[in-house]
This record gives C-alpha cells, structure tokens and sequence, in this order.
C-alpha cells in the first residue's frame, strides 16, 4: 500500500509539474470537457418528443360550448404566432370554441383597440399570445374582469417572471432554455470556438430569460467562446434595420461564425445580411421557435438549426389551459410543449414545404383527444 501512494504522489506532483510548464494541457481539458457537456444537452433534444398529459380527462367540449376567443398576436406579421393562432382557429372547430385573430401591426394602441372590441363583444376569452405585455394593457384587463371577459397570457412569461395579476391565468415556457440550448449548440457544433452576434428585441419581456442562458451556456462550457456584438431591434423595425444591422456587425467582427436571431421569425432578415456579406457557409444561423418558413430555411442550407416548437401543440397547449381554468381545474404550471432540434439530418420529417403539425410526432394529438374525452 506504501509503494502505491508514493506513486500516486509522484504522479500527482508531475501532474501538477505539466500544468505549470503546459498550461495548455489543461485548457485543452477544459474545452473538451465543456464540448462534452455541450454534446449531452443537444442530444436530450434530438429525441422524438412524447406527449404528457396536462392534467386530469375532462370534458372541454362542454366547458367550450358557447364560448369565443380573440387571440392578439404582438403583431400579425409574425410569422410563428401567426401559424399558432391559424391552428388555434383549427382545434377550436375540433371542440367547439370560436376563435379569430385581432389582427395588428405590432403598436399598442391596436392592443388596446383588441381589448375594448373583446369587451364590446362580450368576446369569453382574449389569449394575449407570445409578444402582448398584459402590463401595456392593464386598464382594460380591469375593465376586461369586470365585464367578465377572461383574459389570459401564454408562451410569454418565462417560469421565472411574476405574471401580471389581473391575468386570469398564465402558461409560460422557459425561454431561458431556449438560450440554453442555442449557447450549447454552438459549443457542440464549433469544438468549443464560437463566437457569435445576437440578434434581439429586448422590449420583449423573456428576451432577458432567453438571452441569459446563451450567456450561461458560454460561461459554463466553453471558455474559448465569445459574443462579440448583441444587436437590439425593436418588434416594429425587424424588416428595416436587422438585415443592415447584422451586414454591419459582420463586417465589424470578421471572426464571427454563428448569428443568433434568437427569434426564428427574424431569420428571414439575417439569412440575406449573411449572404450579402459575402458570408455563406463561414456563419451558420441557430435560432428557436421552428416556424414553419424557416424549417425550410434549414432545408435549403440557409439556416443551420431550429429548435422547434410544435405550433399546433402550442395552440392544443394553450387551449387546453384556459378551458381547464373555465372548467375549474388547475392550469398548468407552463405551457408543456416540449423542444425538438431540427437540422439539415431530420428537417425533411417536417414537410415540403414544412407544416405546422408535421415532423414531432402524432402521438401529442391523440394524447390529447383523450385528456378532452372525445371520441
């Protein structure tokens, strides 16, 4: 036993020896090992997701009998909430819910003048879906509860931000996930070397969530790696100012080889900045939602990766929480659709062109026909 501990001393002490005079060594170890964690949180997410029921069966065709929903998108151009509002109308055919879009160009007075029509109406639920602060329209969440009108708020809020309480219920999703995993990709995807440009919108309250696990992932796996510029552009200014400014920031920042629109519906700007640039097949695109138009990005080469987000289990999702909460059942804690990576390998299970409802599975829509006891 003597013999073996001066051994393990002695190579302990050479260990120690070769950090000092290679320090390399153990940097090396630490850009693997960061590689290597990076590597287990993307494989996590290019599993087929399964379906989990939200709650206990209840009958929702007869809690929505009768009922209208208005969804207000943060605006109508976007194409994501655009594809879960179009699906929403889809299901709510399905049960028996009404459901139509207040359409908007992304100002807040339009916000505003969906509330007074929803009130008006006597419109039953107003779905503030994914880019609507509650807190811009607050006075008409108060007039909204006085008339009756339920209001509620879904892919918003990150678990981790206090709902508006004049919300009469909330389904978040972790956006700070989302940013986990798009940091992590670009460890795995680069050996530990990215250096990237974010593309945000900050007046959009999980921006912060979403955009602090990118940060996180890079702090935590990958010394190497660096965020050499963050662009801030407003929701109304994406078709103006995010294509010029990403060709700027590329041509400032030479190195770079990954832009992050951390919004999939903005890739439709960054796909021809990072063309015009000269920059094809040097940066990749990574970015979340899985809308649609941009899995056909991935498809043609332009964008990298998706993490995809089924539209139409969004709009199940978020039907399915607020009729709980009319049928006086509790809501679910978040929103519970689960993220699935799409890249060039699995894209085409998505369609052509893709869809909405293709490329996850169909195990989600029969998952929930039960939970709703229809047969």
């Amino acid at each position: 036993m003597a013999v073996s501990l001066r051994k393990l001393s002695l190579l302990t002490t050479m260990l120690g020896i070769a950090a000092v005079f290679y320090p390399g060594l153990a940097k090396a170890d630490a850009v693997s090992d960061g590689v290597a964690r990076a590597t287990a949180v993307i494989d996590q997410y290019r599993k087929l997701p399964t379906f989990v029921a939200p709650g206990a069966d209840f009958d929702i065709e007869a809690t929505a009998k009768g009922k209208t929903m208005l969804s207000i998108p943060n605006t109508s151009a976007n194409q994501f909430l655009k594809g879960i509002i179009t699906r929403e109308i889809a299901v709510g055919k399905e049960i028996g819910l009404k459901v139509q879009e207040w359409q908007n160009q992304g100002q807040p007075s339009q916000w505003v003048q969906g509330m007074d029509f929803a009130i008006n109406n006597k419109i039953s639920i107003v779905d503030l879906i994914s880019g609507v602060n509650p807190a811009v329209v607050e006075p008409q969440m108060q007039a909204a509860k006085a008339a009756g009108v339920h209001v509620f708020a879904s892919h918003f809020y990150d678990p981790s931000q206090p709902p508006d309480p004049l919300l009469a219920g909330n389904l978040p999703v972790s956006f700070y996930r989302q940013g986990w995993i798009l940091g992590n990709w670009m460890i795995y995807k680069t050996g530990g070397h990215a250096n990237a440009v974010i593309v945000k919108s900050d007046e959009v309250l999980p921006t912060a969530p979403l955009v602090q696990g990118i940060h996180d992932a890079l702090a935590k796996n990958c010394p190497d790696c660096k965020i050499s510029a963050e662009i801030n552009v407003g929701i109304t200014e994406w078709g103006t100012k995010i294509q010029p400014s990403v060709q700027s920031a590329l041509l400032s920042h030479p190195k770079v080889n990954y832009v992050i629109p951390i919004y999939d519906s903005m890739s439709q700007f960054v796909v021809p900045a990072v063309r015009l640039s000269g920059k094809t097949g040097q940066v990749h695109i990574a970015t979340s939602n899985g809308t649609p138009f941009v899995l056909d990005f991935i498809r043609n080469g332009d964008v990298e990766m998706d993490i995809g987000e089924s539209l139409d289990w969004i709009a199940r999702a978020t039907i399915d929480g607020y009729m709980r909460e009319l049928a006086g059942l509790p809501m679910p804690k978040e929103i519970g659709v689960p993220y699935y990576l799409f890249d060039a390998s699995n894209v085409k299970t998505a369609g052509i062109p893709a869809s909405a409802n293709k490329g996850y599975g169909d195990d989600y829509v029969a998952g929930f026909k039960k939970v709703w006891e229809i047969k």
